[in-house]
């Protein structure tokens, strides 16, 4: 383990006293990720270690630089796992590729032997997990990654280490500021410690594959998550919908009986895929849109073909397709629209990677950022191109 506090916080002090913005960075897995990073990189890679995991609680701490690769194998010696199953957008262990178990049939959604991004050595950390904020095909049964943030321990702008939240489940003293960290791509504090929720890995889990067209899909995924089956995953491309099933063995063996469908074969390579975005919808250079929408949408008929993840909550377009459309089409949904990946070009083009706020939220988005970096050192812009 290495504790690198104080270094890190004479940088921060440093920088204060210069006006001088830091660009927060661990593994560089997420560059690409929201508006063009600016400032002088301060690098977070080495301050690293699990600090403390009590299995039996559920709970594990770890510094913001720890390798996500390295605490999810600490967590798979025990049989538990961090349930949002947070993409690394980096390369894979090579013990991991490819690994999955299945039955009769193949994935439509290959996975990419070559990673979408990152650096490769460190790969994604912890804290930029928790700094992103993004989840992976469990989230819209398990949760989002904020859900299972316990507590933080930061540096903010003016230097000073902060601790908010706690290592229990049931903390309620104050206001739940720890959980403002997951998404706020460090505009807010140096994330230093993260403690999170973990939960035991499923006794078994099935994929199961149907041929459906997109409405249908949308109305299967709906109905089915107003029963009581175990679903924690699904996906729509192409016209195949693919659900996973996951709890103990006579919930999930039951689960399959009732909803038929073909087993699919490599079903945990099918998911890995699409965690990382290693599938073959998501190669190439074109832009990637992600939109978020309640559930219920119907098919909103824009233009290239979508790939759909969280029972409908989840909608991704590849394409040089037009801003002000997919966002006003989002926002009258109930939704928004971010531009996930793209040039630097195409993110000034948009607007911004994120759909602007409306007036009020900007206003608290603005006070958050003044209570927490009254001089705005940190990812300047990175969240919305003016704070």
């Amino acid at each position: 383990m290495n504790d690198l506090t104080e270094q890190l916080r004479e940088r921060v002090l440093a920088a204060a006293t210069a006006r001088a913005p830091l660009r927060i960075r661990g593994g560089g897995s997420k560059d690409f990720y929201g508006n063009p990073p600016s400032g002088e990189p301060l690098e977070t890679g080495g301050h690293r270690g699990i600090v403390a995991y009590e299995p039996t609680e559920l709970v594990v701490t770890a510094r913001c630089g720890t390798p996500l690769a390295e605490l999810e194998a600490a967590l798979e010696e025990k049989g538990q796992m961090l349930a949002f199953e947070p993409p690394r957008f980096s390369p894979l262990p090579a013990g991991e590729r490819g690994r999955g178990r299945g039955e009769a049939g193949g994935p439509a959604l290959s996975p990419n032997p070559s990673p979408a991004s990152g650096r490769g050595e460190l790969g994604a950390t912890v804290g930029g997990a928790i700094a992103a904020g993004l989840s992976g095909p469990r989230r819209a049964t398990a949760g989002a990654a904020r859900d299972f943030v316990l507590g933080v321990r930061l540096i903010d702008g003016r230097g000073e280490v902060l601790r908010f939240g706690g290592q229990v489940m049931k903390n309620v003293a104050g206001y739940d500021v720890s959980r403002l960290m997951a998404g706020a791509l460090g505009t807010l504090g140096l994330l230093l410690e993260v403690s999170l929720k973990v939960l035991p890995k499923p006794a078994a889990e099935a994929t199961l594959r149907f041929e459906l067209p997109q409405d249908k899909a949308l109305e299967a995924l709906n109905r089915w998550s107003g029963q009581p089956l175990p679903l924690s995953a699904s996906c729509w491309c192409d016209n195949l919908l693919s659900v996973r099933l996951s709890g103990a063995r006579a919930a999930v063996a039951a689960a399959r009986e009732r909803l038929g469908g073909e087993a699919l074969a490599d079903a945990d390579g099918f998911w890995q895929g699409l965690r990382e975005q290693q599938a073959d919808f998501f190669r190439g250079d074109a832009p990637l849109w992600r939109l978020s929408l309640p559930s219920k949408t119907p098919p909103l008929g824009l233009p290239g073909a979508p790939l759909i993840e969280w029972g409908g909550a989840q909608r991704w377009l590849r394409g040089e397709l037009p801003a002000a459309q997919l966002r006003e089409a989002a926002a009258q949904a109930g939704g928004h629209a971010t531009l996930f990946r793209a040039g630097e070009d195409e993110k000034r083009r948009a607007g911004g990677a994120f759909q602007p706020l409306a007036a009020p939220l900007m206003e608290i988005q603005r006070r958050l950022k003044q209570g927490f970096d009254p001089q705005g050192l940190f990812n300047p812009g990175r969240l919305h191109p003016d704070l």
